[in-house]
């Protein structure tokens, strides 16, 4: 069974094996690298190996006291020993992590994450955190498999045929035609937002597939194709039907298409054109008769059928009093029919 002692010798020897390693590189590292970069590589080395030697006489002093007290002795220790050890110099790097994220020398600290700590996701970060996108890029990417983050970094440093054929390979149509437009590629920005509404379209989603013709795509007149066509396929009806209205900005010409596209719906759908009409009552007050006629009409021709309709009359005559009162008769004088 391994004493205390011996695991200290392994572990010197290891740390003078390291040490020698450490040192071929950094000669090495004399032909491709400044003066001070080795230096600076140098006193990160001298930094860490006073860390652990000061880790081991602090458990080396701990072991002594505890042997003093235990009974039982061999492996425990040992496993107490090399445990406490690990976590502790552990500790130790991530202080010296943190000690250089607050002097903002993110590279450095980086470093200590995937060097010592083996931690390439706090690594990447960190060069994130910083500002060095295409180094984090590249951690994300090789390291960690992660192309989200790494498509991230690489639109952050403006890096955008890399951050393309990222969101490429991941299916990210849209992402890929807001990238095609930052760099005025529009033929292909075009080209990828086509498809993108061609998705939403097929998976009956016209509202989506209008704000990419109108918002992206700055095409509004396909945009409001879209949602007529979704209006009159009942697909969303109402929702297609009242942003239709609300993209057209000319009060004389709404007011048209209000009355046309009343003239050609069907019965069945009345109800929701009632609906539609309550938000553009309160549009303008140049809308109001039109739309107070068409409710009119409807309500005139459902009441039959359905008598609660009548309350809808109080939203296209909120300040009239006498049709409120009126409103209020028929619905008794209805419930008195019932009755009798």
């Amino acid at each position: 069974m391994m004493n205390k002692q011996k695991f200290i010798d392994k572990f010197m020897a290891a740390f003078v094996l390291l040490a020698m390693f450490k040192i071929i590189g950094i000669v090495a590292q004399l032909f491709h690298e400044s003066f001070w970069s080795v230096v600076g590589t140098l006193v990160l080395f001298l930094i860490i190996a006073f860390i652990i030697l000061m880790v081991i006489a602090s458990l080396k002093d701990k072991e002594q006291n505890e042997r003093n007290s235990k009974r039982k002795g061999g492996a425990g220790g040992n496993f107490y020993l090399e445990t406490s050890l690990f976590d502790r110099i552990r500790s130790k790097y991530e202080e010296l992590a943190e000690k250089y994220i607050a002097e903002k020398d993110y590279k450095k600290a980086a470093k200590v994450y995937m060097n010592l700590l083996q931690d390439h996701y706090r690594g990447a970060k960190t060069l994130e955190e910083g500002g060095f996108y295409n180094e984090a890029a590249v951690i994300y990417l090789k390291k960690l498999k992660n192309k989200s983050d790494a498509a991230v970094c690489y639109e952050k440093a403006k890096q955008y045929k890399k951050a393309i054929e990222l969101y490429k390979e991941m299916d990210q149509k849209e992402k890929v035609g807001d990238l095609y437009k930052e760099i005025n590629d529009l033929p292909n920005a075009h080209t990828y937002y086509q498809m993108v509404a061609d998705d939403y379209i097929n998976n009956h989603q016209i509202i989506k597939a209008a704000l990419i013709y109108r918002k992206k795509m700055e095409k509004t007149e396909e945009a409001q194709k879209i949602l007529l066509k979704g209006w009159q396929e009942d697909k969303d009806a109402f929702n297609c039907l009242h942003i239709y209205f609300a993209n057209i900005f000319e009060i004389e010409k709404l007011g048209i298409e209000i009355r046309d596209l009343y003239e050609k719906t069907p019965a069945y759908k009345k109800l929701i054109y009632l609906d539609a009409m309550k938000y553009e009552f309160k549009k303008d007050p140049k809308l109001q008769p039109i739309t107070r006629s068409i409710a009119y009409e409807i309500i005139a021709e459902k009441v039959g059928t359905r008598s609660e309709i009548v309350n809808e009359l109080k939203h296209f005559n909120p300040d009239d009093e006498v049709i409120l009162k009126d409103i209020s008769r028929f619905k008794t004088s209805r419930n008195k029919m019932f009755r009798n």
